[in-house]
């Protein structure tokens, strides 16, 4: 996805950049870790497990996935926020990140100070899936449960303040329904409750809910974009099928820890956008409307500031407090 710049935010950028120091001496000369902020199992897993292979092979090192879950992605963001700037710890991050900000009371980390933006690794919509029982063949079913019995129909999402939370409450709001946040650790163990029948309906990524959907554990009766899907045309979009003007998206992104030598964000953003140009991870990561990015690290700081500001709005809109 192309993000686009404005002039000023160049100037914002270079005035917090990343040390200039030099690329330390045969770095990378260790295993790399890949922090995931969520439990193993869930898209942002998914994507990482696609990905490391072939940042083990440009890098000469082995990179390793660290899955640590827990307080919607808090937990391991800290983990990489503290941690040395020496490029041997990184974070894969979703949407998540510009939202945290203003859905937690006090962040063990500064998000603009602590983490360093490498480069978006994918943009993409929402499906809304629901349990096989829950009688509802598109969006416009489900608002009309929803108004039938308020405060019934429950929503997983990874963690409060997380991208699929937000889409919840996103749709509460276009829709005028009263639905009920259950969080969990991660994506994972939201979709085995929602495959299980514990809650009735989630927005979740394509890549997650494939496999279940083929066990016939869930089924898809929407999804988040402006346009029906080239791939799955008789999918009708939630806006079109009852709630007129809803989109819900999801990024995911590549992240260091703060004051990161900006020779090591250099090296560590060409090997990615490198990954992102397989044919095969192509194929992988873009079905469901996903598109890749790859941005300049300068580009993706300004569009990750942006997004810290817009999901600020819309939570003091929601009337959502801090927590």
């Amino acid at each position: 996805m192309l993000i686009r710049l404005a002039a000023c935010g160049i100037v914002a950028f270079c005035a917090t950049a990343p040390g200039l120091h030099a690329q330390p001496a045969g770095w990378p000369a260790k295993p790399i870790r890949m922090v995931i902020p969520f439990a193993a199992g869930g898209p942002a897993d998914a994507t990482a497990r696609l990905l490391a292979p072939r940042l083990t092979e440009y890098l000469g090192q082995q990179m390793i996935i660290d899955n640590r879950g827990g307080a919607g992605g808090v937990i391991g963001t800290e983990i990489v926020a503290k941690s040395p700037p020496d490029g041997y710890t990184v974070l894969l991050m979703t949407s998540s990140l510009a939202i945290l900000p203003s859905s937690r009371r006090a962040l063990p980390y500064d998000t603009q100070r602590d983490i360093t933006p490498i480069t978006d690794i994918l943009h993409a919509p929402f499906a809304l899936v629901v349990h096989p029982a829950l009688p509802a063949r598109n969006a416009g079913d489900l608002v009309r449960l929803a108004k039938a019995k308020p405060g019934h129909l429950m929503y997983p999402s990874a963690g409060v303040g997380g991208t699929n939370h937000l889409a919840g409450v996103q749709f509460n709001l276009a829709a005028g329904v009263d639905t009920v946040h259950v969080p969990y650790k991660g994506t994972a163990p939201a979709l085995s409750d929602l495959a299980a029948g514990q809650v009735q309906f989630q927005f979740s990524m394509l890549l997650a809910i494939t496999p279940l959907m083929q066990a016939g554990k869930v089924r898809m009766i929407g999804i988040a974009s402006k346009q029906r899907l080239q791939e799955m045309p008789d999918m009708p979009t939630v806006a079109e099928s009852g709630v007129p003007g809803f989109e819900s998206t999801v990024w995911y992104g590549y992240f260091g820890s703060g004051a990161l030598p900006r020779e090591l964000v250099t090296r560590l953003h060409a090997d990615m956008a490198r990954a992102l140009a397989v044919p095969d991870v192509r194929q992988r990561l873009t079905p469901g409307g996903a598109q890749l990015g790859g941005a300049k690290p300068e580009e993706f700081a300004v569009f990750v500031r942006n997004e810290t500001a817009k999901w600020g709005k819309v939570l003091k809109a929601a009337g959502i407090k801090p927590e």
